[in-house]
């Protein structure tokens, strides 16, 4: 019985640490993502570009955002796979 308590304590440590990981990571992605807090407004940032600028810039947004979750789905895969090794 204490065996088992024992594992699951260490399992319950281990999500910790990985959630932890994930979240400081996370703001890291976001910062990089999104920019600073402090952005010029809309119509500051779009004047002088035109509809293949906005969109070029546009497509760069959506590559970064991809990154970014297929970053989530390999870290969510790697604490399922940890969460079924440990409940084997």
């Amino acid at each position: 019985m204490n065996r088992r308590k024992d594992m699951v304590a260490n399992l319950r440590s281990k999500v910790n640490q990985m959630a932890s990981a994930f979240n400081m990571s996370n703001f890291a992605n976001r910062d990089s993502l999104l920019g600073p807090e402090s952005k010029p407004d809309a119509m500051s940032r779009t004047v002088g570009l035109d509809n293949s600028g906005l969109v070029a810039e546009q497509d760069e947004d959506l590559e970064k955002l991809e990154e970014t979750v297929v970053s989530t789905k390999h870290i969510a895969l790697a604490v399922n796979e940890e969460l079924d090794l440990q409940t084997r």
